[in-house]
């Protein structure tokens, strides 16, 4: 007998360990949550530690969030072999987890918002890389022009001018009194710096809807009601609050709740301001759950005189099966069928007993949810980058690229290098320019031979040799710093910056990952994280190899 009772008691303490994981997930999706991205986030953790459970554990995470797309990419690695069937599981799981970003608003806001201030972060600092690299060497062309001409120093002043504006405006004015000793297809980065400052305001726009929406206590509540993530913050969150989103998603969290008579008191607000079909559906619901189902027919009707919703018609079949009618529940459920089978599809999935499942919610979409977030910035932020409102940067830097424009054709006459010794020389200051943009000392000895005696001839060879092997020398070593820098510093700015931005773009883009999508959706990004990383390496060493062998050859 005690044998028995100890049996027993075992069971007692095994049963709801061994239950739990299922009866927790009947139990939220009771409450119309069906999406736990925190526990399948610990799956994911799980499955990291425990490599033979790795897919079975992943696949419980995928049940509690088939809308997150790390969990498909966690998939697609733990399913990874060199077999045809592994390859086939990687690249499905692969598409899945790229096709779930379309489902998952915040996974999307994210990766979107790292893209874009990777862009821009990456773009800036390739500028201010380039006329750093240039600094040193086109600082003097400028010195020399100044001392020839005082005119230059009108350039000077209006550098200070912008510095005291803004930071941007700062490399500008560099950008374009460096561009005046650059190469014709060169000075097509001054333009595209002038050009990125005239759109700044759009980008100061953007910046501020993704910083102010991340940090949205309203937005996290709208998004987590909508996406059946959890009621609980919402019904704190947007109690007080009066625009239609958050009035529509407060009545949703009520009614999943239980709080019948306050949703429908909330729904037939939103009625008054305009007849949506979504809330015919919710608040026929909110019937379903008093018990009401006369009115519920009625509130589904309304909803598919308005627009025909996959939703209305599939609760219109349920409620009339509820009252016996079979006849008109099978058409209504063909009518569903006939709207979208594949969200029919996913509703026979969540199907129960449960007010919250034996009918289905309408929520906003994800393109709703989007254009909620696009129109939800109060105030554009400059983040300190300006101390005039934006629209000035757009129009000074517009001024700045007709004046840059004029200033090529009005100075002609410019400071250039001797090609082999880098001495400056200009037309105000030499009696002859010779072929090639040579000093007449590399020109006489390399090319009038009969000027110079041969040891004087042979020394200036001797220290134009070692005057390119230094060149050579540092052009290597910017090259294991950065692609694209040996190319701007051997002048060909060009193509240095087209090799130099997009190897810092995603060089950044794992930080700006790290950093909007915070410590969770770190591993919704994951993959596009390490995509990046691999990318970067790529990028380093097709450079260097180009580069040395351009070196090696003479070309830079």
């Amino acid at each position: 007998m005690s044998r028995i009772l100890g049996i027993i008691l075992v069971c007692l303490i095994i049963m709801p360990a061994v239950c739990y994981g299922e009866d927790f997930r009947e139990a939220r999706l009771d409450r119309g949550i069906s999406n736990s991205e925190a526990y399948s986030y610990l799956l994911i953790e799980k499955s990291r530690e425990n490599k033979p459970e790795a897919i079975r554990l992943l696949k419980e995470a995928l049940e509690d969030s088939p809308d997150l797309p790390a969990v498909y990419f966690e998939l697609a690695k733990a399913s990874f072999s060199f077999s045809s069937f592994g390859i086939f599981e990687f690249i499905d799981y692969s598409v899945q987890g790229a096709s779930a970003y379309l489902r998952n608003f915040w996974s999307s806001f994210t990766l979107a918002g790292s893209l874009l201030f990777s862009l821009v972060i990456s773009f800036v600092a390739a500028t201010g890389i380039t006329i750093a690299l240039r600094f040193f060497t086109d600082i003097r062309l400028f010195v020399h022009d100044l001392r020839e001409t005082k005119s230059s120093l009108l350039m000077l002043v209006m550098l200070i001018i912008l510095s005291l504006i803004s930071p941007f405006l700062l490399l500008a004015g560099m950008l374009i009194l460096l561009g005046n000793y650059m190469k014709k297809l060169d000075r097509g980065v001054v333009y595209l710096f002038l050009i990125f400052l005239v759109f700044s305001p759009l980008l100061f726009r953007a910046t501020s809807l993704f910083v102010q929406t991340l940090s949205s206590p309203a937005m996290k509540a709208v998004v987590e009601v909508n996406e059946s993530k959890g009621n609980t913050y919402a019904l704190t969150t947007l109690k007080n609050r009066d625009d239609y989103a958050s009035l529509f998603s407060y009545a949703l969290a009520l009614k999943r709740e239980r709080y019948y008579n306050e949703a429908i008191a909330i729904y037939q607000k939103l009625l008054l301001r305009k007849s949506d079909p979504a809330v015919y559906v919710d608040l026929g619901n909110c019937y379903v759950g008093l018990g009401n189902m006369d009115e519920a027919m009625t509130s589904y009707l309304k909803a598919a005189e308005i627009r025909p919703l996959a939703s209305a018609y599939y609760n219109l079949s349920q409620i009339s099966r509820e009252m016996l009618d079979y006849a008109k529940g099978n058409d209504y459920f063909n009518q569903a069928l006939k709207i979208d089978r594949d969200a029919v599809s996913s509703y026979r999935l969540r199907h129960s007993r449960s007010p919250n499942r034996i009918v289905v919610d309408e929520t906003l979409s994800f393109a709703g949810l989007w254009n909620l977030a696009m129109t939800n910035t109060s105030k554009t932020s400059t983040f300190g980058m300006t101390v005039l409102p934006p629209m000035f940067i757009s129009a000074i830097a517009f001024m700045l690229i007709i004046l840059y424009a004029f200033l090529n054709k009005l100075l002609p006459v410019r400071a250039y290098r001797c090609e082999r010794c880098s001495a400056i020389l200009c037309q105000r200051c030499e009696k002859r320019l010779n072929w090639g943009q040579m000093c007449p000392a590399c020109y006489a000895s390399i090319v009038k031979l009969d000027e110079l005696e041969v040891k004087e001839r042979v020394a200036r060879l001797l220290s134009i040799y070692e005057h390119q092997k230094k060149r050579r020398d540092v052009m290597r070593l910017f090259s294991f710093l950065l692609p694209g820098s040996s190319h701007i510093y051997a002048g060909k700015v060009f193509s240095g910056f087209l090799s130099l931005f997009p190897f810092l773009f995603f060089l950044f883009l794992p930080v700006t990952n790290t950093i909007c999508a915070g410590a969770g959706l770190f591993f919704a990004h994951r993959f596009f994280t390490w995509a990046a990383i691999f990318i970067v390496a790529v990028i380093y060493i097709i450079s260097n190899i180009l580069t040395r062998q351009r070196i090696t050859k003479g070309w830079l």
